[in-house]
């Protein structure tokens, strides 16, 4: 079975990150997994100071270290538990009954990896507890868990907004297809404006690109409007998203390899940092 899974990790978006799963497993009708990670770099199971070498007679300070990292690794454990009930108790306000709770030690990206059969959604935090009030910096563990998860992928503010309408940057590319069957076979989008817009030239055959997808979406029951913009794509699709509105954006994530994007830039990651709404990544 799959789930909506809800990532937290008692950032200051953890409140929303509970809120909006609780909003996706309505929509889609799914149950919710509750999901947090300690951290093996900063809390370590078991602490390993056979490196710690040199220190003679003051044996008994190498005790007293590893047993404070034990001791921190302990209260963390704890923390998490505290975290997940008081998420859990959250979801179900919103009327959702199938919540489970699940707690791993070890790395972000590998432990999502390691249930990533288990997930329909994942739901997480724009900014984690660790980059929480940087200056519009996207850190690298959410960017690695982008690139590595194949499952799409709810980015969100602190504060909860309920979307009633969206928006998917398209280009036209296989991906943006991909991204049109995943939001036409998706009860998510049925009910509320959805926009296809596209950055660049105003042609004919990206017109008829649009056509093509805008059909699937119609077929499906959905509420489609299209749209050419020109200008940069980043600031044009911020734009209109404020222009008509729109309550979440819905796009594809890293086209280009690390070379191209050390040269140029990524959208993607440029999205990530200026966004101020939900931002689903699809891949």
């Amino acid at each position: 079975m799959t789930h909506i899974v809800g990532c937290i990790d008692g950032s200051p978006a953890t409140g929303a990150v509970c809120d909006y799963t609780a909003w996706a497993s309505r929509r889609l009708a799914a149950p919710v997994m509750l999901f947090h990670v300690l951290d093996h770099s900063r809390y370590p199971p078991e602490p390993d100071l056979a490196g710690n070498i040199g220190l003679g007679s003051r044996e008994h300070l190498l005790e007293e270290l590893a047993e404070l990292d034990q001791q921190r690794s302990k209260l963390a454990l704890e923390h998490g538990h505290q975290l997940l009930q008081a998420a859990d108790d959250r979801v179900r306000e919103h009327g959702v009954e199938d919540v489970r709770q699940r707690q791993r030690h070890g790395d972000l990206a590998e432990s999502l990896l390691a249930i990533e059969g288990e997930i329909r959604l994942l739901v997480m935090g724009l900014n984690g507890e660790s980059s929480a009030g940087r200056d519009s910096h996207v850190g690298s563990q959410l960017e690695t868990v982008i690139r590595s998860l194949h499952r799409p992928i709810m980015l969100v503010p602190e504060a909860f907004s309920e979307p009633r309408s969206a928006m998917l940057a398209f280009d036209g590319s296989d991906t943006a297809f991909k991204g049109v069957d995943l939001l036409a076979n998706s009860p998510v989008f049925r009910d509320f404006p959805l926009h296809l817009v596209m950055v660049g030239p105003d042609t004919a055959d990206r017109w008829e690109q649009l056509k093509q997808a805008e059909a699937k979406l119609t077929a499906a029951g959905c509420d489609v409007h299209l749209a050419i913009r020109a200008g940069d794509v980043e600031k044009t699709l911020h734009a209109y998203q404020e222009e008509q509105g729109i309550d979440l954006l819905v796009m594809g994530a890293y086209g280009h390899s690390r070379i191209r994007q050390f040269l140029v830039g990524s959208t993607t990651t440029n999205m990530l940092r200026t966004t101020r709404t939900p931002l689903v990544i699809l891949r």
